[in-house]
């Protein structure tokens, strides 16, 4: 009874000490994941695990995102999980997502991993249309998309239509134009043609590099009000605060750059703002919500901090990961000049056999051309052998007509005939006969030369047929010993299948391959900056080209901004740069103003 009592307290005081746990569902961009965590847990040791399951190490440029009354809110590393507003129904969902962007994506995004978060999360964004994107640019981009995709392009397999069921364009731009989904696949596929070699993460490299430089890009805008009560837009994104007009979310209308911002803070619905500059007085706005004040302080304490990490020398775990990285695209731009040339021996290889097919078929067709001659060659000789004994033989015939007809000639001389009239008669039979033995001869004069031309004609047949003979025999010589002795080396007898893959590959990272490296990096960035000056060539061509399709009353009001932005040459860059080409002071006097 005791022993009983014992286990059963044995067994509870066990259960107590196993610790709770809920279970929590994850969504990325591309997948969705479920944990068991356990009610202990902080925000950090949920965060850590999803990246550790993602094989993620630039996490600082990531967060767990939820939605609590209408408001985006993200989770906070030194908080319990379940401390949070968060939905009590299991499983708790959270987004895992990019909640800071970088300045210049080729430059801060390493690992492959986060190049294609960021990558699925901006393409989302474009065609969500919470990035704004002209026309042109969108299939520029949407090539790129199905370069990541499908790898390169192949009439064979990329046929009308493969494009189909895709998600490429935002649906503005569809309906801004007059143009089948056919026509704007076949503008699609003709720049997706020429990405040819780029592997997946090149392809989306090049579509974050495009991006990046569209005004919407990486910006987070939330409603506030300056002191005077105007209706605004805060802005917040990897380069500072800009100020913009809620009609107009491209152009901004002040921007204060992080390196001008000393102290941000808040107290309920309203936030401020201390320049570096003590002399400048701080200056305020107010927002709608707590949670809101909460979110932008977050954004910003996060994007300053990432702001100033920049522009210090990489930390210990960024070089490595550089390193990595580094030896990571040196190994896979050799393994695919080695694929390259691989498939470039195979396609050698395919059209020699091609070649030689082709050849065999061309000696076998000459060699049945050749024995069909001979066959005609025999059967001239046999009729011309033929045609030349008939002539012999008429001949022959005419030559004893004649002796003959000689014969009666003697004879009528020989006879006495008494009168004239017989005498004339025999004359002139006489006369006829030698008329006639005359004929007779010139006839057999002629049979027998056209006998010797016969005779001629069927030795000269023979000798054609001797050479026909001859002709056949080295072709039939050739064709049998031409494959195996042609100038290529011996191919396997299994030829189609061509196996080009190694057992075992080492690489062996030398200073000169890194150095080679780098010299094929640099001639890349020349290259690339030739190629961006012809994109942008191709990307003006395709603007005036589907210009006259163009619904003019479908055009939003950001596409009328864009369009005079353009005409005035004003880029998200060289706009921001002209703003803070004022001093702070003017600045923040102007915000009060608004």
């Amino acid at each position: 009874m005791a022993g009983a009592i014992a286990s059963r307290m044995s067994f509870s005081s066990l259960k107590r000490k196993q610790p709770k746990t809920f279970t929590v569902r994850i969504m990325t961009m591309d997948a969705e994941m479920e944990f068991s965590c356990e009610v202990k847990w902080k925000g950090k040791d949920l965060f850590d695990l999803v990246c550790r399951t993602l094989g993620l190490r630039e996490t600082w440029f990531f967060g767990l995102q939820y939605t609590i009354k209408d408001t985006v809110a993200w989770l906070k590393m030194d908080k319990k999980v379940l401390d949070h507003d968060v939905p009590t129904e299991e499983p708790v969902t959270f987004h895992f997502l990019a909640k800071f962007y970088p300045e210049n994506a080729e430059e801060e995004l390493v690992q492959e991993i986060t190049q294609h978060l960021f990558f699925l999360q901006v393409k989302k964004q474009i065609l969500d249309e919470k990035i704004y994107c002209p026309p042109e640019a969108s299939v520029l981009l949407a090539s790129y998309a199905v370069q990541a995709k499908y790898g390169d392009y192949d009439p064979t397999v990329h046929q009308r239509g493969f494009l189909a069921q895709e998600e490429l364009l935002p649906k503005r731009v569809i309906n801004l134009y007059q143009m089948t989904p056919e026509m704007w696949e076949e503008r699609i596929t003709a720049w997706y043609a020429e990405h040819r070699g780029r592997a997946r993460d090149e392809a989306e490299m090049e579509y974050l590099k495009i991006a990046q430089d569209l005004e919407m890009y990486g910006v987070n805008y939330f409603a506030i009000r300056n002191k005077k009560g105007t209706e605004l837009l805060l802005g917040v994104d990897a380069l500072g605060l800009h100020i913009y007009d809620p009609e107009n979310r491209l152009t901004p209308k002040i921007s204060f750059p992080w390196n001008e911002i000393r102290n941000i803070s808040y107290s309920d619905k309203e936030f401020t703002i201390k320049p570096l500059d003590k002399k400048i007085d701080v200056f305020k706005f107010n927002s709608s919500k707590l949670r809101v004040n909460k979110l932008i302080l977050q954004l910003c304490i996060g994007n300053h901090d990432l702001f100033m990490r920049r522009r210090k020398a990489d930390s210990l775990e960024v070089q490595q990961m550089k390193a990595q990285a580094r030896e990571e695209k040196a190994r896979k731009q050799m393994e695919r000049q080695r694929l390259a040339r691989e498939k470039q021996m195979r396609e050698e290889a395919e059209r020699t056999r091609d070649e030689l097919e082709r050849r065999l078929l061309q000696l076998k067709e000459e060699a049945t051309m050749a024995n069909e001659a001979l066959m005609r060659s025999e059967e001239t000789a046999d009729l011309l052998a033929e045609k030349a004994q008939i002539t012999e033989e008429e001949a022959k015939l005419l030559a004893q007509k004649a002796a003959e007809a000689e014969q009666e000639m003697q004879r009528i001389k020989a006879t006495a005939i008494r009168t004239e009239e017989e005498k004339r008669l025999m004359e002139q039979k006489v006369v006829e006969a030698e008329m006639l033995a005359l004929k007779m001869a010139e006839e057999s004069e002629r049979r027998a030369k056209e006998a010797d031309q016969l005779k001629q004609d069927l030795q000269e047949a023979r000798e054609s047929e001797r050479r026909a003979k001859q002709k056949l025999l080295e072709i039939t010589s050739k064709s049998s010993y031409t494959p195996m002795n042609s100038g290529m080396t011996a191919l396997p007898a299994d030829l189609p299948s061509f196996n080009l893959i190694s057992e075992s590959l080492s690489f062996d990272f030398k200073d000169t391959d890194m150095k080679r490296l780098s010299m094929e990096i640099e001639k890349e960035k020349v290259e690339y900056m030739e190629k961006s000056k012809h994109l942008q060539e191709q990307l003006n061509e395709l603007k005036t080209e589907i210009e006259a399709l163009k619904l003019k009353e479908r055009e939003t009001a950001l596409d009328i901004l864009h369009n005079e932005n353009a005409d005035r040459g004003n880029s998200k860059h060289n706009t921001i740069k002209k703003l803070t080409l004022q001093s702070t002071k003017s600045r923040v006097a102007f915000f009060e103003e608004l």
